[in-house]
């Protein structure tokens, strides 16, 4: 049997962070002719650079990354919560603009957006980076349900636990106090 992504061209977005790494080595394992994108994409113009340069993909990858900050709910300042979201919701709506009209035309495509839990469930000390995540998740659901008609399929993963380079980085994962937070928060008792 074929792989249903063999030869599909794949553009992933901040691919050297957070969830990016994996994603490259997964859908090149799985024949996907992988177009591994860098760059941040919080300037206005970046999202469509990085769509052009691209070329014609059939799969976008919406892998935006931020370091959540730690800051208490009173606290946040307004620069906080612009810069949070100019990272992980203001990219959306721009790579949609960028990379969908030609799925449109073609009357197929795909749009991933890798997500957080965090939009899921109460985290203390993280409500701008909870609300930016959240945002993406309605922004995911507004848009599936506008291009499902032109047969392109618009979903979000909101992982949790999951390791990678970004939020868990080696330093982190070996700090006793997150081995004893795995294990009390976490069923498998590690990251996966």
């Amino acid at each position: 049997m074929q792989n249903a992504l063999a030869g599909k061209r794949v553009l992933i977005t901040q691919s050297t962070e957070f969830m990016g790494p994996v994603l490259c080595e997964v859908f090149a394992e799985q024949g996907a002719i992988v177009v591994a994108s860098p760059e941040t994409l919080s300037a206005p113009a970046a999202a469509e650079s990085v769509v052009r340069a691209a070329g014609a993909i059939d799969i976008l990858v919406a892998n935006l990354a931020y370091t959540a900050p730690t800051t208490v709910a009173t606290e946040v300042s307004d620069d906080e919560w612009r810069r949070v979201f100019s990272a992980l919701v203001d990219p959306l709506p721009r790579l949609v603009r960028s990379a969908v009209p030609a799925m449109v035309a073609r009357r197929s495509g795909k749009v991933l957006v890798i997500g957080s839990a965090s939009a899921l469930r109460g985290m203390k000390k993280a409500s701008s980076y909870s609300a930016a995540r959240g945002a993406q998740l309605a922004y995911v659901q507004a848009v599936g349900v506008e291009l499902a008609p032109h047969n392109i399929q618009v979903n979000a993963i909101a992982q949790n636990f999951v390791d990678n380079p970004t939020y868990f980085p080696a330093e982190v994962q070996a700090n006793p106090r997150f081995q004893e937070r795995l294990a009390r928060e976490i069923p498998l008792g590690r990251l996966v």
